[in-house]
């Protein structure tokens, strides 16, 4: 594992008596991709500006390599940042735009010199042979790998993004997904990225921390946010996620909708109230006879490679995504297995999400099935 190079201890930053980041301690170890996601006005930015220096802490501590820099203003700093607006020189063509800084630089770098890093960073953006475009002439994904390589040819140790692919479309921003992380390791440094996409974030980093209300909810590997999310919030925000009531019979054993599931969590009180996660695809739907629970289909969504359907269970609706087509108004049933099963302690979060009745705006339609009162409508033990 690399040495840990920034450090954030106990900092918060108020605007007016308005706390946007609050006491939040963050380790970012040399050369790892790191990102930082939540929703609009979670403190990810401010974060990302405290680290770069944009921003001074109302209180708490940065360091970088472990020397203190709060006061170090940002051109003093081994960082650089690309933003989502790319403030390309449109009077400049791409080699003047990414030699810009370099020519500010001092002791003022010789002509050769700038020429041979330059040309080094247009072979790792992939750009070989459009030194003498006109910005304006170039695609949207080009113009990102413009601003890209002039931030990064003056070989700063952390390059900051912020929501850099916002404006470009969606194919384009998956194939720069791609583009970012193999940049990153070309470049052996450290990127901070800022997104709100929790796809972007799945797909391009060693790490992630997931933010809300300006604090830290859970830092981890993506395979270990996604399968091991520590509450509600993150468990809705990475991914999509049925997350019902359950009470935590004993280790391994756990309840809802008045039936028992075994499952791999352990270390709860008996009988405690829990949060349960399952994921849309670790649903497997059964006939009526093996369900381990039985529902209505309410509404069915082809995406492609699977459907998205909408099963009620008693009022309370899940999402499932299936190969397998199921008619609206069908009665289907489902089984978990034990390590598709998630269990969580109460947060505040709990009973916020979950509820695909009005989960987004393609299932704000979906219309109540009253819960059929014969055997079946949710079974028990």
């Amino acid at each position: 594992m690399s040495k840990e190079l920034i450090r954030l201890r106990g900092c918060t930053m108020a605007f007016d008596g308005d706390v946007v980041l609050n006491n939040i301690d963050l380790n970012i170890r040399d050369k790892e991709f790191l990102t930082l996601l939540g929703p609009s006005g979670c403190g990810k930015t401010t974060t990302l500006r405290i680290i770069g220096g944009f921003t001074v802490p109302t209180s708490g501590d940065v360091f970088f390599d472990g020397v203190r820099i709060n006061d170090l203003p940002p051109h003093k700093r081994n960082v650089n940042t690309v933003f989502q607006k790319y403030a390309l020189f449109t009077h400049l063509d791409v080699f003047e735009n990414i030699a810009f800084g370099l020519r500010q630089m001092r002791p003022k770098l010789t002509k050769d010199e700038i020429s041979r890093r330059v040309f080094e960073m247009l072979e790792i953006v992939s750009l070989r042979g459009f030194e003498n475009r006109d910005v304006s002439r170039l695609s949207g994904g080009q113009q990102q790998r413009v601003a890209i390589a002039r931030a990064l040819v003056p070989r700063p140790r952390v390059l900051l993004l912020d929501e850099p692919l916002g404006a470009l479309d969606l194919r384009l921003r998956k194939d720069m997904q791609n583009e970012l992380k193999r940049i990153q390791q070309a470049m052996d440094i450290t990127f901070i990225y800022v997104t709100h996409d929790q796809e972007e974030a799945l797909a391009m980093s060693d790490s992630v921390v997931v933010m809300d209300g300006g604090e830290i909810l859970q830092i981890g590997r993506p395979e270990d946010i996604y399968n091991e999310p520590e509450n509600a919030f993150v468990a809705d925000f990475i991914g999509e996620s049925n997350i019902v009531d359950g009470v935590m019979i004993s280790d391994g054993t756990v309840e809802i909708f008045g039936r028992r599931f075994e499952c791999l969590d352990r270390g709860f009180s008996p009988s405690e109230p829990v949060d349960v996660v399952i994921r849309p695809e670790d649903v497997d739907i059964v006939p009526l006879r093996d369900g381990m629970l039985t529902g209505t289909v309410t509404n069915i969504i082809f995406k492609g490679v699977h459907y998205d359907i909408i099963v009620d269970f008693k009022g309370f609706k899940w999402l499932i995504q299936t190969t397998d087509m199921s008619p609206v108004g069908g009665r289907i049933g489902i089984k978990i297995d034990p390590d598709g099963i998630h269990v969580m302690p109460k947060s505040r979060y709990s009973g916020m999400f979950g509820d695909y009745s009005s989960y987004s705006a393609e299932y704000d339609e979906i219309s109540d099935v009253a819960a059929e009162a014969e055997t079946g409508d949710a079974r028990e033990e």
